[in-house]
């Protein structure tokens, strides 16, 4: 399981825009440089967004790219998605008869890592552009966790 630079600098780049605060165009340049990502990069990135409706472009001199929406509607799993990121966390392929070990069996883990996939996809969800730049992410994927005394089992009887 992976989440390559694709998604990662898409995710980066629209949180740097959104924590200008300004609807003005902001060149991709400038992006870059405070991202410390390449301008090639993000031009291919950024070409993905704007087909999938989350920046719109303008052109000429003081052009470039703003957001589409308000960042708290800007869900990080529609970024990681428009620019064909997938989070998979099994080996299996999706749809197919074909498990985990190569046959049609599933490893005795799948179902652990099948479940892990559906909650990166209800976190990323659940999480907006703006509250990566008000920084309210820590915690967040606490909120369902159980309580360890639920889930503790001593080896001795009781």
């Amino acid at each position: 399981m992976k989440l390559t630079t694709k998604g990662r600098y898409a995710v980066a780049a629209l949180a740097d825009i959104a924590a200008l605060g300004s609807n003005e165009p902001v060149a991709l340049s400038d992006v870059a440089l405070r991202q410390g990502i390449s301008l090639s990069y993000l031009e291919q990135l950024f070409a993905k967004l704007r087909r999938a409706g989350l920046v719109k472009s303008e052109r000429g001199v003081s052009g470039g790219y703003r957001l589409a929406s308000a960042p708290a509607h800007i869900r990080i799993a529609d970024i990681v998605e428009a620019v064909d990121e997938h989070i998979k966390t099994t080996a299996c392929a999706t749809g197919s008869s074909i498990g985990c070990q190569g046959t049609t069996a599933r490893c005795l883990t799948h179902d652990l890592w099948d479940e892990l996939g559906r909650q990166i996809d209800i976190f990323l969800n659940a999480v907006s552009l703006e509250d990566i730049i008000e920084k309210r992410i820590l915690g967040m994927a606490a909120v369902n966790a159980p309580h360890r005394s639920e889930r503790h089992f001593s080896g001795a009887a009781e």
